[in-house]
């Protein structure tokens, strides 16, 4: 399946979601990519929308070839592929500077999208988290640690597209796994979308003012 955008992909998964608006859901996306299809998510279950805020550790002097990932939190949950990272021989400071960095961006992003917003409360409630795709797994899985150390009633992955070895690499951190479309050959998560644009900042905000309508104030 080819995915015209991101929103016709959270469209179609929330149409697999529907069950779950019964049991009090709040979706987290990963952002940037994974708001757009949250949004959409969050919509037709009349949830609040939610941001996981995680970042990407990158081998040295080969960035986009994700070695780990850190998620924020009270403790951030740091995810490592130490196979990978062995073979790189990734040291130990690299690996300290890099985290630092990553941690310092993090930040950088709550200001910019968040403000003096609180998360919202997840205990004993369904948590779905949501990407625009998953290739290696490495932020998914951070993401999915942090969420759960918020203790959710119920952990649930919703993608339009991932690996099937990557699916089963995650299954055992989730309740549910939700996923349209897990091709034989995976390239890149863009090659899904005829339309897969970079968002910016102000993308991300204004997608989550605009999720606030969604439920009444006393319920976010």
């Amino acid at each position: 399946m080819l995915f015209s955008d991101r929103n016709e992909a959270g469209k179609l998964l929330a149409a697999r979601l529907g069950g779950l608006k019964r049991r009090q859901p709040v979706v987290l996306a990963l952002a940037r990519g994974g708001v757009p299809v949250g949004f959409e998510i969050a919509r037709a279950l009349s949830a609040p929308l939610d941001v996981v805020l995680v970042r990407k550790i990158g081998a040295p002097g080969q960035e986009e070839l994700a070695i780990g990932a850190i998620a924020d939190g009270e403790h951030p949950e740091l995810v490592m592929d130490d196979s990978l990272a062995g073979w790189l021989s990734v040291s130990a400071e690299y690996l300290e500077r890099t985290k630092a960095a990553a941690l310092q961006e993090i930040e950088r992003r709550r200001r910019a999208w968040l403000g003096d917003r609180q998360p919202v409360p997840m205990a004993g409630r369904t948590a779905i988290v949501v990407d625009d795709g998953i290739a290696t797994g490495a932020t998914m899985r951070a993401a999915l640690r942090a969420t759960r150390r918020r203790a959710p009633a119920r952990l649930v992955m919703a993608v339009p597209v991932a690996p099937a070895h990557t699916l089963e690499r995650l299954r055992g951190e989730v309740d549910q796994v939700v996923c349209l479309e897990t091709p034989r050959d995976f390239p890149a998560v863009g090659d899904f979308y005829r339309s897969f644009p970079q968002l910016r900042d102000e993308d991300v905000t204004t997608l989550l003012a605009q999720a606030r309508s969604f439920v009444p104030p006393a319920s976010s």
